[in-house]
């Protein structure tokens, strides 16, 4: 009899591109993956997977192996989420997606009080900086920027905008000189990110992008990267609420603002369920009473 998980193998695989990185994903040993995907490829007498300059590539069958086995995961996270749907106790667990800045930092606080009137319910943060898939299961909720998404049957609500200004240690600042105009940012090291930049950097008021004389630090953490402001490698844009947190940092251009939208997102069939619905409205109620945190840096209200 077939084993069908293998075919889920296969797909992590895929979707991995390498056997360590599936087995990381699968939470299992790389012989694991290994035995499995051979096991696979022994019931169907020929290859799912080649190598090409040292990089898997699915061959023709491999190909349709992994269109069915999305259609399997697809149909297998539609039965758990009609499951989850059809529950109205306020038990069980409710998985929340966020990005490390506000996973690790604001989200606890703003949870703890919902957990201590619902005690029953319990409650998993799961760190993603990309985005959650939430029709294959992997968060009830997610924290999104600027919206939803393009995934279909997902619903969201805006919480709350985020503003963001430039920053950079009174230390650099007491050393290069502080910025008076826009312009003037040419002459100073910049703070960016390894990943999206998400808050952008200035413009002149004609819109010609103004750049850094150069890129001193870059970090895909919000905490790393405030810590490189902090650190006097330059200027760094990053939001007023973590900045005002830091009394080593000092604002410059005022004029200068940015903003995003913060969403929160959840799958229309899982947000029936009586415990994930209560959790998606009491963050969406602590991010609306913690607004001027979020938009201006001031004192939180948790």
């Amino acid at each position: 009899m077939d084993d069908w998980s293998d075919y889920l193998v296969c797909l992590a695989v895929s979707e991995a591109g390498s056997l360590t990185a599936a087995a990381q994903q699968l939470a299992v040993s790389q012989p694991t993956v290994t035995r499995r995907l051979q096991a696979l490829e022994q019931r169907f007498g020929e290859p799912v997977f080649e190598r090409d300059h040292g990089q898997l590539r699915l061959t023709p069958l491999g190909q349709k192996v992994v269109a069915h086995a999305k259609r399997m995961r697809e149909e297998a996270s539609a039965i758990e989420r009609a499951v989850i749907a059809q529950d109205q106790s306020l038990s069980g667990l409710v998985v929340v997606s966020a990005s490390e800045g506000l996973g690790a930092d604001w989200l606890p606080r703003a949870l703890a009080s919902f957990q201590r009137d619902n005690p029953g319910i319990g409650i998993e943060i799961s760190i993603k900086n990309n985005t959650a898939n939430l029709a294959d299961r992997e968060a009830d909720i997610a924290l999104r920027w600027n919206g939803p998404g393009t995934q279909q049957s997902l619903i969201g609500r805006r919480g709350a905008t985020v503003g963001a200004g430039l920053y950079a240690s009174k230390a650099y600042l007491d050393s290069n000189g502080r910025p008076e105009t826009v312009e003037d940012l040419a002459d100073h090291s910049c703070v960016g990110w390894s990943m999206v930049d998400f808050f952008g950097w200035p413009s002149t008021e004609h819109g010609t992008p103004v750049l850094p004389k150069n890129i001193s630090f870059k970090a895909n953490s919000p905490a790393s990267h405030v810590k490189g402001i902090e650190a006097g490698f330059g200027v760094g844009v990053t939001s007023h609420r973590l900045a005002l947190q830091n009394p080593l940092l000092e604002r410059i251009l005022p004029d200068f603002s940015s903003s995003l939208d913060l969403w929160v997102v959840a799958h229309e069939t899982v947000r029936k369920s009586a415990r994930v619905r209560a959790a998606f409205d009491h963050i969406i109620a602590q991010m609306q009473a913690d607004s001027a945190y979020f938009s201006r840096g001031e004192p939180s209200t948790l």
